[in-house]
């Protein structure tokens, strides 16, 4: 079997494709990509055994038709210092001896036998479609991954929940001391459906997904779920679970701070060297036009005290909260302002957007400390 291929068009997807593979894997075939040569194009797999990614590339040239594996770390490094060129590949299938002659030279190295690599099942019929912008979808995992858990005792709360109805897609995740909410209006579905997407694939998509790409469709049933995207598809192992009613846990509060994001994140990683490193409290003492941020720790016998400006419409209020816990908070959100709902020091404080974007609604919720006052 021979083809052609680019050389900058295969590095560019194997090093995509590179980021499922896993350094200790449970079947050592798993360390190699599987190549697959027909009608014309290659696709290229990566696995992890719970994580696959497919891509396909057009060949300039092609003779015949077959299917090998290549250790991962073998070819990489082979491409890496290559500049654009055309690579001509030819493979025996039956010894999987494989030659790859370029403009100054030639590889020779041996291949595996691609029956070994573990091939995908089908999808269950009674499964669900979500088809949404990439960029929204992009968007949403950067501003959810943060708050996953990693909590052995309840893995559902270790990936990002998708939850479908008839009036908007929720996108959702918790780790029980703070929580992100993202709705968007614009996809919807009257038979409501959910899934768990865990962490690795969530931030897979998030690392090869680029924005300016056509929507990505989202097919899932119980099991698994299948990506599709320009680039390629992913498909993985669904979280299986029955995750929290997180819409109940979500407090109605009537005071209402308005500030600067940028001014309070600033504010915030002044006074934090200055909190016990146990807990890391940072006390906010808010009254009507003026928020003092503050924090100690009486063990050092240190302490720092901020002063800023804000807009805050309710009674004078002091709570407390973890401040590296607050700081995820605020640098995942967007915008110039937040607008921080808080009720009384036992209650959970919820942090919104002080302009939401069309057709979205984002919310963070964050739980408080016990002040010792």
């Amino acid at each position: 079997m021979r083809f052609t291929v680019s050389s900058s068009a295969l590095s560019n997807k194997l090093n995509m494709l590179a980021k499922v593979i896993s350094s200790k894997n449970s079947l050592p075939i798993l360390g190699c990509f599987l190549f697959q040569v027909a009608n014309g194009e290659m696709t290229v797999t990566a696995s992890d055994s719970d994580n696959i990614i497919k891509s396909t590339i057009e060949l300039a040239d092609n003779d015949g038709e077959g299917e090998f594996c290549v250790p991962n770390r073998v070819i990489l490094d082979a491409l890496k210092e290559l500049p654009e060129q055309p690579l001509n590949f030819d493979v025996d299938t039956e010894t999987f001896a494989i030659k790859i002659v370029y403009q100054n030279g030639l590889y020779n190295f041996t291949g595996q036998n691609a029956e070994d690599y573990p091939r995908t099942q089908s999808m269950n019929e009674a499964s669900h479609f979500i088809a949404l912008p990439t960029n929204v979808l992009i968007d949403n995992i950067s501003r959810s991954l943060f708050a996953t858990a990693n909590d052995e005792l309840r893995p559902v709360m270790n990936g990002i929940y998708f939850d479908l109805t008839a009036d908007a897609l929720a996108i959702v995740a918790s780790d029980g001391h703070k929580l992100v909410r993202n709705r968007n209006y614009t996809i919807k579905s009257e038979t409501p459906a959910s899934f768990i997407l865990p962490k690795k694939p969530a931030s897979l998509l998030k690392a090869i997904l680029t924005r300016d790409s056509d929507d990505v469709e989202i097919k899932f049933d119980d099991r698994s779920a299948e990506i599709l995207f320009a680039d390629g598809e992913m498909r993985c192992r669904l979280i299986d679970g029955r995750y929290p009613n997180y819409n109940s846990v979500i407090p109605n509060n009537p005071n209402e701070v308005t500030v600067d994001r940028r001014a309070l994140i600033s504010a915030l990683r002044r006074v934090m060297p200055f909190a016990s490193e146990s807990s890391q409290l940072v006390r906010f003492s808010i009254e009507p036009g003026r928020m003092e941020v503050s924090s100690e720790d009486m063990d050092f016998s240190t302490s720092a005290r901020e002063q800023m400006s804000c807009e805050y419409v309710g009674s004078p209020i002091n709570i407390g909260f973890k401040g590296s816990s607050l700081n995820e908070v605020l640098s995942n959100i967007s915008g110039d302002n937040i607008i921080l709902q808080l009720a009384d020091p036992s209650r959970a404080g919820i942090i919104v957007p002080a302009e939401q974007t069309e057709n979205e609604d984002v919310l963070m919720l964050i739980m408080p400390m016990l002040l010792n006052d």
